[in-house]
């Protein structure tokens, strides 16, 4: 059996990531589920939602949340509680793939690939030039002029 992956987040992250996953997992879409919070939504509403998006299963759920400490966060914690479940906050879409692509294996195992996915997918992929720099380029005509 799979670990079902969920991601409660900001909305719109939550669908938007799953929409994502989708497009390169298109056989996960039992398996990758999406519950947005939104500004205006108790928590209480909110754990309510992601309770009967979940169900009465027993399969083992990794819950993927976007801000350690916010409203999604907090949710995901009582979610979770009680079950065969893992919380992992900062999700991004390296993390969620990571998952999806191994989620036929134990839940802690799919835990820590997605921390690793999330973690080995952001880079820096090119440097930006720096910003308000007095350099000189090798062809100015002004040769008296030295920068201390």
């Amino acid at each position: 059996m799979n670990t079902r992956i969920l991601l409660i987040t900001h909305a719109p992250l939550a669908q938007a990531l799953r929409e994502c996953a989708l497009h390169v997992f298109a056989d996960s879409a039992d398996d990758v589920l999406a519950l947005d919070i939104y500004a205006d939504e108790s928590p209480e509403d909110s754990l309510a939602r992601a309770s009967a998006l979940l169900g009465d299963s027993a399969a083992s759920v990794l819950v993927l949340t976007d801000v350690f400490g916010a409203t999604p966060c907090n949710v995901a914690q009582r979610l979770v509680a009680g079950r065969a479940a893992q919380l992992v906050a900062g999700v991004n879409l390296p993390m969620l793939l990571r998952a999806v692509s191994y989620r036929h294996e134990t839940l802690d195992a799919v835990a820590a690939r997605a921390v690793v996915g999330g973690i080995q997918g952001v880079m820096a992929v090119a440097a930006a030039p720096l910003q308000n720099q007095n350099f000189r380029s090798f062809h100015d005509q002004d040769h008296h002029h030295h920068q201390q």
